[in-house]
């Protein structure tokens, strides 16, 4: 089957779930919420700049989760998701996966945003795979460390691959959306890269390489040579 891959943060949904997760947990009071927030919004500039440490941002972000038990650390997920996550699926996007499915193709969202967060919303998104960044456990509880690959630039390419590798798919007529300078060394790889509302570094590099350049936050899906 051929695959379509999506990034999720500001391509599938029309925010970031990773920097929005970060705010619920100032605002629900589960973190130093000065302190928390300064750096939370550093990282993500950081981030839109090209510049992010993702080791350095990992031992921040997935600090949380080592701190509660995993009933409660679920809880507040939920409620993140129903309230800030949900209202940001746009319908565009929905009928995107669905176009690629009814065609055939395997859909999977791969994303630098750690699997606790993304898995919900995966789910909800109706994706077939999800590749995230794996916060590690030991057995019920996270440690606040990341386990293997972080699912990052070069990162992404290397979980695809071994992911691939494991369940017999290839690149082979592969479509991928990201709306990120940062997803450059995979959207470089595929068959068919689409810039999903891209930052200006990405949509330069779109415009060079002839790549489509459309946008999920409309009414309707644009034409894309699907």
């Amino acid at each position: 089957m051929e695959l379509a891959i999506f990034d999720l943060d500001n391509t599938l949904l029309a925010g970031d779930s990773d920097h929005l997760w970060g705010r619920y947990l100032v605002d629900a009071g589960l973190v130093n919420g000065d302190d928390y927030h300064r750096e939370n919004e550093r990282f993500y500039q950081e981030y839109k700049d090209g510049t992010l440490d993702i080791l350095e941002f990992l031992r921040f972000s997935l600090q949380p989760l080592s701190a509660y038990p995993r009933a409660a650390l679920e809880m507040h997920r939920e409620q993140f998701v129903n309230q800030r996550i949900v209202p940001l699926i746009t319908k565009v996007a929905r009928q995107l996966i669905s176009q690629h499915r009814e065609q055939g193709r395997f859909c999977l969202i791969i994303t630098a945003t750690n699997r606790f967060v993304t898995e919900p919303i995966a789910a909800a998104l109706g994706v077939d795979e999800l590749i995230a960044t794996e916060p590690e456990q030991h057995g019920d509880r996270f440690t606040g460390n990341v386990s293997g690959t972080p699912c990052f630039q070069m990162g992404k390419v290397t979980r695809l691959q071994d992911w691939m590798a494991a369940r017999g798919h290839n690149l082979a007529g592969s479509w991928f959306y990201s709306d990120s300078h940062n997803d450059l060394p995979l959207l470089e790889q595929v068959t068919h890269p689409v810039a999903v509302d891209p930052d200006e570094t990405l949509e330069v590099h779109a415009q060079f390489k002839g790549w489509p350049i459309i946008s999920l936050r409309g009414k309707t899906l644009p034409p894309h040579g699907l």
